[in-house]
């Protein structure tokens, strides 16, 4: 089987099917990184170039040991002291990286439709590494991959994403990408980081955690980013702690488990409480195992289609 698409540049508008089948993939491939030899040959002989335009050390490590997995040849590209940084257009990098002849592109870049202009310029996959505030697909599906791995569905299942939405790719994701597997998904935080816009996305927004932690199963807690306080959109990380901090103090109120996901890094005791994040209804190290084995699928579908 293979994806509807070529690329992989959001969730928006992404089917239920090719979600399922992503995270159906996904299965076969955790279990390969079970294995004593976690290698095996499907992208042998293609050539992958991940283009980080932003730092990275999760995501590009997680790509990366993705496709030594499938056996790809990997070509790391940073911006800093490459062409770019001399003035090269992305158009133009991309066109003369692909002149190298290789297969796939897995772009991050700060500003928001990089990966989709990307996909009109070369003949190579696009995979969505991130861009600006806009999407982070692979994010999401290792998230939505953690959940239906605790809670053995999505359907149905409520979620809430906690603390920075407006500026929040991996939110934006998450919510196309459950509420297309038919879970209930709120978000929660500050009114000055809730996007104006979000009674497009059709999701409950609230501005208490102690209103939403009795209604949801889960908790996507997103990393507060510091540089956001010198804007003014909080008072302080003190204040941001004591309103909107998911602490075991807040989710202990609950009548029943409440999963906890962060995407890292994490802000210890700013967005989350370090004794919350280290508990038994954290699931955030396996979001990172899955993380892989979610790229896996996502390159495996995509490279094979070619």
């Amino acid at each position: 089987m293979a994806l509807k698409s070529r690329h992989l540049l959001g969730l928006d508008g992404v089917s239920g099917e090719d979600i399922q089948l992503i995270l159906d993939t996904a299965v076969s491939f955790k279990e390969v990184l079970e294995r004593p030899i976690k290698k095996v040959p499907p992208l042998q002989g293609k050539t992958i170039v991940n283009l980080f335009f932003e730092s990275s050390t999760r995501t590009r490590i997680s790509f990366e040991l993705a496709e030594r997995r499938l056996s790809a040849d990997v070509v790391n590209f940073a911006a800093s002291g490459s062409s770019v940084s001399k003035g090269e257009t992305l158009k133009d990098t991309a066109r003369n990286i692909e002149a190298m002849k290789i297969d796939m592109v897995v772009i991050r870049h700060a500003s928001a439709g990089a990966p989709h202009f990307l996909s009109k310029v070369v003949a190579s996959n696009v995979i969505n590494a991130g861009d600006g505030a806009h999407e982070h697909p692979t994010q999401a599906l290792l998230d939505m991959y953690t959940l239906r791995e605790k809670h053995k569905t999505l359907e149905g299942l409520r979620v809430c994403i906690v603390g920075d939405i407006l500026h929040s790719r991996v939110a934006r994701s998450n919510i196309f990408g459950l509420k297309t597997m038919g879970a209930q998904v709120s978000v929660c935080g500050p009114a000055t980081m809730i996007p104006r816009e979000i009674s497009r996305l059709g999701v409950p927004v609230y501005h208490r955690l102690e209103d939403v932690i009795p209604k949801v199963d889960a908790l996507n807690v997103l990393r507060i980013q510091l540089e956001r306080q010198e804007k003014g959109l909080f008072p302080s990380l003190r204040e941001y702690h004591r309103y909107f901090g998911v602490t075991k103090e807040r989710v202990d109120r609950a009548d029943r488990p409440i999963t906890i996901l962060h995407p890292g890094p994490i802000n210890r005791d700013v967005e989350i409480s370090a004794d919350l994040a280290d508990g038994e209804h954290s699931v955030i190290l396996q979001q990172v195992t899955n993380g892989v084995a979610i790229r896996m699928a996502v390159l495996y579908l995509l490279g094979s289609s070619n």
